[in-house]
């Protein structure tokens, strides 16, 4: 636990160059845990064995531990001494050993979520990235492999179910207690290691493999949460018959467990044969959950099942290589998505979290690698750029070798590795065997920080038109010179006249800072359709002709081509106005009424389309960002368009929204579409709005259109507002994750008092810092509010570093997690800037900071 009363030592910065082969396996680790809530006392038995010739100290991991006993070979052992925290095992001229220690741990006071911690009454472990330390001294790396074969002891009425990896070998009773022996035959890195204990349920089932073995599956949750488990249980069925179609990836346990915990600082873990979760991933109905919960569910649990070949039987050297799981596995969650339900509409919301989380990364304080050279602590490192971005490289190489030779590159990556731990390399060069192509050019993606820029002008010589594109790799810190990209560029081009000359959808392969494309005859300039299905994760510069995007948006035949060029378009007319160039709103007006058209057909499309880009993005193309201007002026464009459309926007809600139960494409984006124009007619300042909001909240018959009219309703000053948050309230007082959307909806609000609002909530009897989802819920929803948390007199800046002032004592990671907003100074003015600098330093003045912390403020700092 970190002290809050000393202070800490200068932050060590570990480096990739300086990988070292561990000196000592661990082929085989045998756990005994007697349990208990305030008291688990835990007894590690370890078959060592040293890797080279010379004798070595066997150095094992500890974090907040003190060793009860040491013993070697089943002797007392004294030749023994702590150093930093750690155990040093003085083992003479032995080239193997058996290593016992006893340690005991108070999972009570494990605030920290990390190791062996309560929830509620529960045990349960977090051991990724370096928890497994916090329970028992071990090596602690993914590259010691292990086959671990875990008792556990406890009170029966405590603990009646006990759970870890693999599969259960033996149970029985003594007195008032009971034990359970699992045993994991597949070798694992700690990381993996799970345990839980508690009462809990299950929803049972099955499923068969493609060679016809049967696996029990079975989802653990409190009593009473076990009807909302159904939708998971599903997602996990079709998972599995996903990867076996698409990847040949068979379940290799005769068990699969998921358990859902309420205290937990990620979305899920991948532990094998039991995953824990954060209760909000895998409890869903329609009464408490949105469309957008119900997807997070599927894509979830996909993500952490697909982790069982892609992270579990092939996992990672080291935590530098921590992308080759977690962008591989992205990828593999997004395609398995795509297939379940709208291709097009699933890559616009996958490059919309691209684009705001992960783009400012790489133009900021924190800008990263996905492969990074260095840090001081790995928690900091689970990013946008290592999971999002390296989602996008792995995309490329997909594309680059097209669906067969790609399949043989990872069909021979998890031949070739398994039960490795394996490299980003490895899998680079697996491609490259398996797909017969020279990936050397394209390694920079991995050693390069920054998003590339692409500059494109058209040139014509006689009617034949070609396209000259210019590639720049930004400056990022530590990085000041960058080499051009290998990237895939999918463009094509139409004639906007009635010739229908064009030319056909082209994958270039995109190598040098300079390159020429030639696009064939026009007798006009063509419009131009670029980076369509974005397959490159890139930001493109091109001038425009008056009158191209609209007519992109009318025509692309590519779905997120045309997206894009509505985007574009509005984001285009928003940047003009905030810069007082006032283009004026009627193209945005018309194209988004043509776009419309289809909205019968293909209501989530229509909904992504004519959604207006966010203010963070907006203010992504500014050079300052004016946050009060950005929002004066979008809304003036949603109110534009709710006036101008306002039939339209009325004959959407017209008629009853799909029954919440229906979990269609269609009906989904129906709801979804309901919900924007909803939110048009409210910014159009309509007398009937709060009237119309509160009849949707009321008559509503799932979580989707209540919550949508619930955050239109928090966004105003209407009776309706406050009789709506309170009946909201009142109903679901007693479920945390619904209550997660109360606090969400009123720190989103664009009323002037949202800051004022958000503190007074953090005194709100059901707030506590102690839930992760509970503090996202309200100052991470804060920091999304751009001109909420940029309030000109500083207070939100201050409302986020009293936070992280006082969670981090608490719970280091979450902390840490909030302070990549004030990193951004550089991009405001500079009274802005000036305060979020002294935010930032008064961070940084604190006593006994954690290394997360620590790392997170002092980068951020220098902006």
């Amino acid at each position: 636990m970190t002290d809050a009363s000393s202070t800490p030592a200068i932050p060590v910065t570990i480096h990739r160059g300086d990988y070292r082969a561990p000196d000592w396996q661990v082929p085989d680790i045998a756990l005994d845990f007697q349990l208990g809530i305030d008291a688990t006392k835990v007894g590690s038995t370890m078959a060592v064995v040293r890797q080279g010739d010379a004798p070595v100290p066997l150095l094992l991991r500890g974090d907040g531990l003190t060793p009860l006993a040491v013993r070697v070979d089943g002797d007392a052992w004294n030749d023994w001494r702590m150093d930093d925290g750690d155990l040093i095992v003085e083992l003479g001229d032995r080239a193997s050993a058996t290593i016992e220690v006893d340690t005991l741990v108070d999972p009570a006071a494990n605030t920290q979520l990390s190791g062996l911690y309560a929830s509620g009454g529960l045990l349960c472990t977090q051991c990724e990235a370096e928890g497994f330390r916090r329970i028992t001294f071990h090596p602690d790396r993914p590259d010691v492999l292990s086959r671990y074969r875990v008792r556990m002891q406890g009170d029966r009425a405590a603990f009646p179910i006990l759970l870890s990896n693999g599969n259960c070998i033996e149970q029985g009773e003594a007195g008032s207690d009971h034990w359970a022996v699992w045993e994991d035959p597949w070798p694992k890195p700690s990381y993996l290691f799970a345990l839980v204990a508690g009462d809990l349920v299950v929803n049972r089932d099955s499923f068969t493999t493609m060679s016809g073995r049967k696996v029990e599956l079975g989802i653990w949750v409190r009593d009473g949460d076990a009807p909302r488990t159904g939708h998971a249980m599903q997602a996990l069925k079709d998972s599995m018959a996903w990867d076996e179609r698409v990847y040949g990836r068979e379940y290799d346990l005769d068990l699969f467990n998921i358990v859902a915990v309420s205290d937990f600082n990620m979305g899920a873990m991948e532990n094998k044969g039991l995953n824990i979760f954060n209760t909000r991933y895998i409890l869903a109905d329609p009464d408490t959950a949105t469309d957008v919960d119900y997807d997070g569910v599927q894509g979830v649990v996909a993500h952490e099942y697909f982790h069982n070949w892609s992270g579990n039987r092939v996992t990672c050297r080291d935590w530098f290589q921590l992308s080759l799981k977690e962008g591989f596995t992205v990828f593999r969650d997004q395609n398995f998505s795509a297939d379940m339900g709208s291709p097009s509409v699933k890559r616009i919301e996958d490059v919309r979290l691209l684009r705001a989380a992960q783009f400012p990364e790489d133009a900021g304080p924190l800008a990263h690698p996905i492969r990074p050279d260095s840090f001081q602590e790995i928690s900091n490192f689970y990013t946008a750029t290592i999971y999002n971005k390296g989602a996008e490289i792995i995309r490329m190489m997909a594309t680059l070798l097209g669906p067969d030779r790609f399949r043989k590159g990872t069909d021979l990556y998890f031949d070739r590795h398994d039960g490795e731990a394996a490299t980003c390399e490895d899998f680079v060069r697996a491609m490259e065997d398996g797909g017969g192509i020279d990936l050397g050019q394209f390694r920079r993606w991995y050693e390069q920080a920054g998003t590339p820029r692409i500059k494109l002008s058209l040139t014509q010589d006689g009617g034949q038109w070609s396209l000259d594109i210019v590639q720049l790799v930004p400056p990022t810190p530590g990085q000041p010179d960058k080499l051009p990209m290998m990237m895939p560029l999918r463009l094509a081009a139409f004639a906007m006249d009635d010739s229908g000359d064009r030319l056909a959808d082209t994958l270039v392969i995109l190598s040098g800072a300079k390159q020429r494309v030639p696009l064939g005859r026009f007798a006009a300039r063509p419009a131009l359709s670029v980076n369509r299905g974005f397959s490159a994760p890139v930001i493109v510069d091109f001038d425009r002709e008056e009158g191209e995007l609209a007519w992109l948006a009318a025509h692309d035949d590519d779905p997120f081509a045309r997206y894009e060029a509505l985007q574009q378009l509005m984001l285009d007319t928003l940047v003009a106005a905030v810069a007082g160039d006032a283009r004026g709103h009627q193209a945005v007006i018309d194209a988004v009424g043509g776009t419309l058209a289809g909205a019968a057909d293909d209501p989530a499309f229509v909904a992504e389309a004519v959604l207006l880009p966010s203010e963070a993005f907006i203010g992504d193309q500014m050079v300052i960002v004016d946050p009060d201007a950005i929002r004066r002026e979008r809304l003036a464009l949603q109110a534009a368009v709710g006036i101008a459309l306002e039939s339209r926007w009325r004959d959407v809600l017209a008629g009853a929204a799909p029954p919440a139960t229906d979990l269609s494409s269609k009906a989904k984006g129906s709801r979804r579409l309901r919900g924007v124009a909803l939110t048009y007619l409210a910014a159009a300042g309509l007398d009937d709005i709060a009237a119309l909001a509160f009849r949707i909240f009321s008559d509503a018959d799932g979580m989707t259109e209540r919550q949508a009219a619930l955050a239109t309703l928090a966004h105003g000053d209407s009776d309706e507002r406050v009789a709506a948050l309170d009946i909201f309230y009142q109903r679901y007082r007693d479920n945390p994750l619904v209550l997660d959307k109360w606090f969400q909806v009123q720190a989103w609000s664009l009323r002037p008092d949202t800051v004022a609002a958000v503190t007074e909530l953090a005194g709100h009897p059901d707030f506590t810092l102690a839930n992760p989802n509970r503090v996202r819920s309200l100052y991470g929803a804060m920091t999304g509010n751009q001109a909420a948390f940029h309030q000109a007199d500083g207070a939100g800046y201050r409302l986020i570093a009293d936070l992280v002032i006082a969670l981090d004592p608490k719970n280091p990671q979450t902390a840490a997690r909030m302070i990549p907003p004030l990193g951004r100074w550089k991009r405001f003015d500079e009274a802005r800037a000036a305060m979020m600098r002294a935010e930032l330093e008064r961070i940084l003045a604190q006593p006994g900071l954690s290394r997360d912390v620590t790392e997170q403020a002092s980068k951020s700092l220098l902006g």
